[in-house]
């Protein structure tokens, strides 16, 4: 056990009168409420895209439209699997005392799914910005778009963890 998770349990031990496996069991029920958040729309998003191929218009994308919907698409289904991984773990993890591990991979596994939801949310808005706007003002528009990811999902709690 790291030096950090020593301090961690030691502050949860006084802090919260919790022990390490009640923080575990309460580290995976907030992460299980976070996934469900996440999955809902990406759920949502993935199911989108498939049929999005299948529609009249999709034949006539260029080469550039059809390799962002594909980066797309992987980009949607890659989040669902990460999302879907915890949920996995546990069950075949169940009961085998390994809760800490679990949290640890399911967090990995939610950041990881957050990435890729950053990406298909870019990408797709390339897409649709694409076919409105125009490319270049597509492309703008999408790196102003993944600025205020960045600030919002990484910056953000960068900040507010440096915080008293």
């Amino acid at each position: 056990m790291g030096e950090d998770q020593k301090r961690d349990d030691t502050w949860n031990s006084r802090q919260r009168s919790e022990a390490p496996l009640q923080r575990a069991d309460r580290n995976f029920a907030e992460l299980l409420q976070e996934l469900r958040v996440l999955f809902t729309g990406v759920q949502i998003l993935l199911g989108f895209l498939l049929t999005l191929a299948f529609s009249p218009g999709f034949v006539g994308l260029d080469a550039f439209r059809h390799t962002v919907y594909v980066v797309t698409l992987l980009a949607a289904a890659s989040s669902s699997a990460l999302l879907i991984a915890p949920v996995a773990l546990h069950r075949l993890l169940f009961q085998g005392g390994h809760k800490r591990a679990l949290v640890r991979v399911g967090h990995c596994a939610a950041l990881s799914a957050l990435v890729g939801l950053g990406l298909t949310l870019s990408a797709g808005l390339l897409l649709v910005l694409d076919i409105t706007v125009g490319r270049v003002a597509a492309v703008v528009l999408t790196a102003v778009f993944v600025a205020g990811i960045g600030l919002l999902w990484w910056a953000l709690p960068c900040w507010v963890r440096r915080q008293p």
